[in-house]
């Protein structure tokens, strides 16, 4: 009678533990550690690296450390990590993600579709098995994913992949913030001299013009450099129907200054260091081990 009604608890409790997923951390980070193996000197080592690899190649690399992946096999939680924080750039799938979980003793290389070509899964399991276990079952957990990583990051710097593309980063105030101001203020003083040379019409389309140019350069997008153009020709053109007013603010230099320095861009991800993936995709490619 005991043994049947145990029996019977564990056939009602079994869906439940099944069900009891380990959440997938936020991505904080280029490196993720719940357990407190690595100090915050290692942490900011490892990053730098990954940021340096990520300018470089534009790839992405994530390193996450968990305590356990129980009841999932570190496969599936793998591939639930991969699928949530998106890491490599979308359409290249150029990402790679170090899950270590710790108790359990195991960890994986979950490598997107586009560098499935360098870190094959033979690639991946030999970096596993002689670069980083034997630095694990002697202790040296911050060894073991510095080593792993430097072997990964020589690994993408021999694979041919498009280079990374200067896009706009909204978040990153101090990049676009002289074009930002060039474009607000440009033609209320270049566009008044070519319209009195040139006429308010094709005076105001060289202003424009002038300044699509600039911004295509510094930005590195024809698309974006050809809004700002119009934009710039269009302040140009009307500047007489606000020239009143741009006097008074001169007159009061902070009426325009203050609210741009302090808008959404100057305190927004730049100032807070946040990482995020590109979107890159995966398909369970990669390499898992155990030490």
């Amino acid at each position: 009678m005991i043994v049947r009604a145990v029996l019977f608890a564990l056939v009602l409790c079994w869906p439940f533990a099944a069900s009891a997923e380990v959440a997938v951390p936020a991505l904080s980070g280029r490196v993720v550690d719940q357990t407190g193996t690595l100090s915050a000197g290692d942490i900011d080592t490892l990053t730098q690296k990954l940021e340096d690899l990520e300018k470089r190649k534009g790839s992405q690399i994530a390193v996450l450390i968990v305590p356990t992946t129980q009841p999932e096999a570190i496969e599936q939680f793998s591939i639930r990590v991969a699928e949530a924080w998106k890491i490599g750039r979308k359409k290249i799938d150029d990402g790679a993600i170090l899950v270590v979980a710790k108790n359990d003793h195991h960890l994986r290389i979950e490598v997107g579709y586009g560098l499935e070509g360098a870190l094959t899964d033979i690639n991946s399991r030999r970096i596993i098995d002689e670069v980083i276990t034997p630095k694990f079952r002697e202790g040296d957990f911050a060894g073991g994913i510095s080593a792993g990583i430097d072997r990964m990051l020589r690994v993408i710097d021999g694979e041919p992949l498009p280079a990374p593309s200067r896009s706009v980063k909204f978040g990153s105030w101090n990049d676009v913030e002289p074009l930002f101001y060039f474009v607000l203020f440009g033609p209320l003083v270049v566009g008044g001299m070519l319209r009195s040379i040139f006429g308010r019409l094709l005076g105001s389309v060289i202003a424009g013009t002038i300044v699509g140019l600039l911004a295509w350069f510094v930005l590195e997008s024809a698309v974006i450099g050809v809004g700002v153009g119009v934009l710039g020709a269009i302040l140009t053109f009307i500047a007489d129907l606000f020239g009143s007013g741009a006097g008074t603010g001169s007159s009061r230099p902070g009426t325009w200054s203050s609210g741009s320095s302090s808008g959404g861009w100057s305190s927004g991800s730049s100032s807070s260091g946040g990482f995020s993936g590109g979107g890159g995709s995966f398909g369970g490619g990669g390499a898992s081990g155990s030490w």
